[in-house]
């Protein structure tokens, strides 16, 4: 089969390269899929895990990606919950050769069943940044109907869909980025927009909720403007300075098939729109997340026709 393998750790997405690979074989309580779409993270190169297993041995070539959505082909031995020709999404392992081919092995508990009518490509966009999205608010910041959140990035993949779920949430959003998003934030409902590149970060007051996915510079100077038993969360770096009287949490997105349930629906219901850049076939993968292309919202990359 054909999937984008690399191997030069070095290369960073120059060392993308389409190949020929084994299928992937199903252990117990996997399940193979048919990757219809899947989506990838540019940093996930520098993860130790993307070049080593569990046990810490090197695993290149290997095979990035760690979002799908596509179609159960086969059952490993023991598995229970899914079936063959069910449509899945979801979240693979880290320390498994991943999505962007044109099938992989995913533990069955990593996957939530999709419903028809809701398109593969939308799909593959909600795994990492809504379940990131989702886990910081709720699960570590405890965002609750009233407070004042400060979400940076909030044109991106994780940052526009923390926008609409804290909005639905019943908070007030205070979203940063560049200029250029400022149209895309407030529509997607947040109630105010900072240039970080041209008005002052502070001017925003103190805030219940800082969730950043910026680090460095920005992440120092937000830990000021969380208010005394507030929360700093963020998933760009751990956090060195803390936020005076308040917590900072750094930490890194868990598969939770309930969740995923729980986005998919509110997918289907218009509560939630990720924001689709550009979509491209598995050949152009490579060329696809090169550093000189910023594609507004996020790269989809479509590897089988529904």
């Amino acid at each position: 089969m054909q999937a984008i393998t690399v191997q030069d750790r070095a290369a960073g997405v120059s060392g993308l390269t389409l190949s020929e690979v084994p299928h992937p074989h199903a252990a117990e309580n996997d399940v193979i899929v048919k990757v219809h779409a899947t989506g990838f993270t540019p940093g996930e190169l520098d993860w130790p895990s993307t070049w080593t297993d569990r046990a810490g041995r090197d695993r290149t070539p290997t095979v990035p990606g760690h979002e799908l959505s596509g179609v159960v082909t086969e059952l490993g031995y023991g598995t229970t919950g899914l079936s063959i020709g069910q449509r899945v999404f979801g979240l693979t392992d880290w320390t498994r050769n991943g999505t962007l081919a044109q099938y992989t092995a995913v533990e069955t508990r990593n996957l939530a069943p999709l419903p028809a009518d809701v398109d593969h490509v939308m799909a593959a966009a909600l795994p990492i940044s809504g379940l990131t999205a989702w886990q910081a608010l709720f699960d570590h910041a405890h965002l609750t109907t009233g407070q004042n959140v400060l979400i940076h990035g909030a044109a991106g993949g994780v940052g526009s869909l923390a926008v609409q779920l804290a909005r639905e949430a019943g908070a007030r959003v205070i979203a940063t980025g560049r200029a250029a998003d400022r149209d895309t934030a407030l529509g997607l409902g947040a109630d105010t927009f900072i240039d970080l590149q041209a008005e002052k970060l502070e001017d925003t007051g103190q805030v219940d909720v800082v969730f950043d996915v910026i680090g460095g510079e920005i992440l120092e100077r937000s830990t000021a403007l969380v208010r005394p038993g507030g929360t700093l969360v963020t998933i760009a770096e751990p956090v060195t300075v803390h936020p005076h009287n308040g917590r900072a949490i750094f930490f890194v997105v868990e598969p939770d098939r309930a969740r995923l349930a729980e986005l998919a629906q509110r997918l289907r219901d218009g509560r939630l729109k990720p924001i689709i850049g550009a979509v491209r076939p598995l050949a152009e993968a490579a060329s696809a997340f090169t550093p000189d292309k910023r594609t507004p919202g996020k790269t989809i990359i479509r590897v089988t026709e529904d």
